[in-house]
C-alpha cells in the first residue's frame, strides 16, 4: 500500500489524537459495588493510541482534548504527562466549585475473572469535551501550523455530545485539508448513545464521518453497529466467528467508502473473561491479510485491547506500509497490553516484535 505521509521536517508531531481522557478507579480483583481502595490510571479510547505509539514505538504524540482545573484536572494532566504524551493542546475550562458548569469524566472498571465478565460504570456527563465544539479548537493551527502525519480519533468521543460529533468532522476536514492521514476507530458503546438516540443515531453520525476517514478500524459489532454492515454467519452472542462473513463485510466497507485505504477489525472468541482467543484482519488494496493468531490468550485486563492494537497497526503503517507487517504490529501490541492492568499499554517495541517472532513466556534474566 501507498499512504501519502508528510515528509520529515514538515510536523510537529507523528501522531495527533482526539478524545476524552478519564480517570480510571479499579478495584484490581475485586468488584466495584465492594471495593473499598481503587488504583487510579487515566485512559481513553483515543488516548490510548497516543501514549501506545509514544512510550511503546517511540513516536512523538500529543492530544486534543480538554479538562476542567481543579485537583482532577491536574492529576489527569500529569499521567498524560508521565505517560510522554504532549500536553500544549490540551483546553482548560473554569471550575465552578461543585462541577455544575464543567468536571472531569470517571471511569470505574472491573476486570472481571472467568464466568464473570468485564464490568464499567462510567460517570462522565457534563465533562469539559461536552461543551467544545468545533469552533473551540484552532484546527488550522494544529494541522497547518504545527503539522502532524497522522489523526486519530473515534465513535467514542464522538457520541459524547452533539459539539463533539461535530468537532470530530471538523478536525477531520482540515486535517485531510493539510495532507494528514486520518485514523477513526467505530468503538461503538451502547450506553453512550442509549440517551441521544441509540443505535439509528450512532449510524447517522459515523456514516457521516465515514466519508473522511482514510483507515477504519472496529470489531465486528462496531461495522455492524456503526455503519449497519451485517456479518453473515456470525451467531449473536459472539462465541464462534465466521471468518468469510468479515472478509466479506469487510470487502462491502471498502466499496461504500472508496476513501478507506485500509480497513482492519480485531478478531476475539472470548471463552471466559480471562481466556480469548485473539487476532486480527486487515483489508487493503483489495487484499485480505490476516494476523497472527493468539488462540487462549490469558488475559489479566482485557480494557484496551483493541486501543493498543491500533496503535500498534497504525505504527505498522506508518513505518512499513506493509498491510501483513500493520496487522501483526497491532495483534502482537494489543496481546500484550492485555497481560497488565490499565487501560494503556506497558509493552515495548522489543517485546512486541518478539512476540511477533514467535517468542514465548519464557523467563527474561
Amino acid at each position: 500500500m501507498e499512504l501519502q505521509l508528510k515528509q520529515q521536517g514538515t510536523y510537529a508531531f507523528d501522531e495527533v489524537s482526539m478524545g476524552e481522557i478519564l480517570l480510571r478507579l479499579d478495584p484490581g480483583e475485586g468488584r466495584i459495588k465492594t471495593a473499598r481502595h481503587f488504583a487510579a490510571w487515566e485512559g481513553g479510547g483515543e488516548y490510548n493510541v497516543a501514549r501506545g505509539l509514544r512510550k511503546c514505538f517511540g513516536m512523538k504524540t500529543s492530544v486534543i482534548t480538554a479538562f476542567t482545573n481543579n485537583e482532577v484536572g491536574r492529576l489527569l494532566e500529569d499521567m498524560v504527562s508521565q505517560g510522554g504524551v504532549d500536553t500544549s493542546l490540551i483546553r482548560w475550562l473554569d471550575f465552578d466549585g461543585i462541577g455544575r458548569s464543567s468536571r472531569n469524566a470517571i471511569n470505574f472498571t472491573e476486570r472481571g475473572f472467568g464466568i464473570r465478565g468485564a464490568v464499567g460504570c462510567s460517570d462522565r456527563a457534563n465533562t469539559a469535551v461536552s461543551h467544545l465544539g468545533a469552533q473551540d479548537y484552532d484546527f488550522d493551527y494544529i494541522f497547518g501550523t504545527l503539522g502532524a502525519r497522522w489523526f486519530h480519533t473515534g465513535g467514542i468521543y464522538a457520541a459524547i455530545s452533539e459539539k463533539t460529533n461535530e468537532a470530530v468532522i471538523e478536525a477531520i476536514k482540515t486535517a485531510k485539508k493539510y495532507g494528514t492521514i486520518v485514523s477513526y476507530d467505530l468503538n461503538y458503546r451502547p450506553s453512550m448513545w442509549k440517551s441521544i438516540g441509540g443505535k439509528a443515531r450512532a449510524q447517522e453520525v459515523n456514516r457521516e464521518i465515514a466519508k473522511y476517514v482514510d483507515v477504519m478500524i472496529g470489531n465486528e459489532e462496531d461495522f455492524t453497529a456503526c455503519l449497519g454492515f451485517e456479518i453473515e454467519g456470525n451467531d449473536k452472542d459472539l462465541k464462534s466467528l465466521n471468518l468469510e462473513g468479515y472478509k466479506r463485510m469487510v470487502g462491502e466497507a471498502a466499496k461504500t467508502y472508496p476513501n478507506f485505504k485500509a480497513v482492519a477489525t480485531t478478531l476475539r472468541t472470548v471463552k471466559t473473561a480471562t481466556r480469548n482467543d485473539w487476532g486480527a484482519m486487515c483489508w487493503c488494496d483489495g487484499e485480505v491479510y490476516l494476523s497472527q493468531k493468539y488462540n487462549d490468550l490469558e488475559i489479566l485486563d482485557r480494557v484496551g485491547g483493541g486501543d493498543s492494537f491500533a496503535a500498534g497497526f497504525i505504527y505498522g503503517l506508518m513505518t512499513t506500509q506493509d498491510a501483513q507487517r500493520a496487522v501483526d504490529y497491532g495483534a502482537a501490541h494489543g496481546a500484550l497490553a492485555m497481560t497488565t492492568p490499565g487501560d494503556t499499554s506497558m509493552a515495548s517495541k522489543k517485546e512486541v516484535e518478539a512476540l511477533m517472532a514467535g517468542a514465548g513466556a519464557r523467563v527474561q534474566r
